[in-house]
């Protein structure tokens, strides 16, 4: 998943820095020490089991982990525990096959949307997302397995991953100690698992896109370790040109793409061609009259005209916004109903009909996406043999709410300054980086500006971006989700070379 609380927790749309102790390894959770005690004491021994996926392409033969990390304070105390799930693919030689570590974003969403939306074996059907509750998973005929390893990773305070102490979690909630414990769980599963050969890469969605950055920062400067590839989807990666779309011209010309993209969709007009379109009116003749006086006469008319018929939100509230609708869309764009900001094509009925201003709970985010948690706690259950009764944190909002993020806060934080030293400092990186073209909560032109600005010479020819039919979790359509997956291979494919 996604952005969790950030449209939320600004401008009532969107849902550094503290360092964590040193954290040492272990082997295998105590179950009897003083290091048990607590809700710590819920988590089972890991577990390990066999399993055979047949595709089209032939059948595959994986062992799958599901586990812990503890991480341990400079007194020795058990400081967090990590929970992870690995698949490995019997036969393989590990020194070359790919190992790619994944988690989700938030701050506070478990891997739980990457496991059983993109990469694991497993794949849930929301093809009826009105009817989320039918909701079951299959055989996943686009599993990631096929060109490489998965290692998935939930931070603490989503999933099954927790403090030891509940009033030190938020000791992990920062941009530096969240990056610094991923890097160890990492490390330590490379020492466990003899995987030091193995070419490494990280998945990361959402703030996990942005956590990547940082994750692959801490794991060169502070375990030694390179990573070859990094793939981001939907990435949360400059915040200063994320919000204030209601105002500042062009944060909102780099969100109209995409509002253009689902009111094309809704209507069933989409076109690469047409799309196209509506990017150059963006950067051209909507971001200089946003950025100027707001026209007046025919010309405001004809202006406000365009911004209508690409976004779906009435002349009026165009008008009276003065072409600002990065506010408006999800009550205006469909009469009747709320509009996701995850994927501004999707809509529900509206709860609050007689409110102007009031649009509820996010469609996706908080609709039929929440259907995973319960799917993901049987599938570790009966068919992976983790079982607890500890309580799973699909998306822990109190992780968003106390995350700090430094001088300046969201709106400040960027990966730029970092990206652009990783590329610069490992020669053999490359960065393949994925959106859905309706997503208003982090809007594909964002990540093209960013890309577009890199150096020319030795960092941009690194990087690539791909656009798919559908919003934030765009994985969740079959189609978009083969389609991503054939990309993903090729990239993997290309980086080894």
């Amino acid at each position: 998943m996604a952005f969790s609380a950030f449209r939320s927790a600004v401008a009532g749309a969107f849902a550094l820095v503290l360092a964590v102790s040193p954290a040492y390894a272990q082997e295998r959770p105590d179950s009897s020490g003083p290091g048990r005690e607590g809700v710590l004491a819920l988590l089972p021994a890991d577990s390990t089991t066999e399993h055979r996926l047949d595709l089209p392409t032939g059948a595959l033969a994986y062992t799958a982990t599901a586990g812990t990390f503890s991480l341990f304070d400079q007194s020795g105390e058990r400081s967090a525990a990590i929970t992870y799930t690995a698949y490995v693919l019997k036969g393989a030689d590990a020194g070359s096959r790919p190992v790619t570590f994944v988690f989700n974003g938030g701050p506070g969403a478990s891997s739980a949307y990457l496991h059983l939306g993109v990469v694991g074996p497993k794949v849930v059907d929301f093809s009826q997302p009105s009817d989320a509750a039918t909701a079951r998973l299959h055989d996943n005929p686009d599993t990631w397995l096929t060109f490489t390893d998965l290692v998935l990773i939930d931070p603490v305070g989503a999933g099954w991953s927790r403090a030891a102490k509940a009033d030190k979690a938020s000791d992990f909630w920062s941009i530096g100690a969240d990056a610094s414990s991923i890097a160890k769980v990492i490390s330590l599963y490379v020492a466990k698992n003899s995987r030091g050969a193995s070419p490494k890469y990280l998945l990361g969605e959402s703030y996990g896109g942005f956590r990547s950055v940082k994750v692959a920062k801490a794991l060169q400067e502070d375990q030694g370790i390179l990573v070859s590839g990094i793939t981001m989807l939907s990435p949360f990666l400059e915040g200063r040109l994320m919000f204030g779309t209601d105002r500042f011209a062009l944060q909102a010309a780099l969100q109209l793409p995409s509002l253009a993209a689902a009111e094309m969709d809704r209507t069933k007009t989409f076109s690469p061609e047409r799309l196209a379109e509506a990017e150059r009116f963006a950067l051209g003749d909507y971001l200089s009259t946003l950025a100027g006086k707001p026209p007046e006469g025919g010309a405001g008319r004809a202006f406000f005209e365009k911004v209508s018929a690409l976004t779906g939100v009435p002349y009026e509230v165009v008008e009276r916004t003065r072409g600002f609708v990065g506010d408006e869309f999800r009550k205006r764009a469909k009469e009747g109903a709320i509009t996701s900001a995850y994927d501004a094509a999707f809509a529900t009925p509206d709860p609050f009909p007689e409110d102007a201003d009031e649009t509820g709970s996010d469609p996706v985010l908080d609709g039929f996406t929440q259907a995973l948690g319960g799917l993901a706690v049987g599938y570790m259950r009966d068919e992976l043999g983790f079982k607890t009764d500890m309580t799973f944190n699909l998306l822990n909002r109190e992780v968003a709410g106390k995350w700090e993020w430094g001088r300046g806060g969201m709106g400040a934080a960027s990966a730029d300054h970092d990206f652009r030293e990783l590329l610069a400092l490992n020669p053999k990186l490359t960065v393949l980086v994925a959106h859905g073209h309706s997503d208003a909560v982090t809007p594909y032109a964002v990540s093209r500006y960013v890309l577009d600005h890199l150096p020319a010479k030795g960092l941009a020819e690194r990087t690539e971006l791909r656009t798919y039919k559908g919003g934030h979790m765009f994985y969740f359509d079959p189609a978009a989700r083969a389609a991503f997956a054939t990309d993903a291979g090729d990239f993997y494919r290309k980086a080894g070379l």
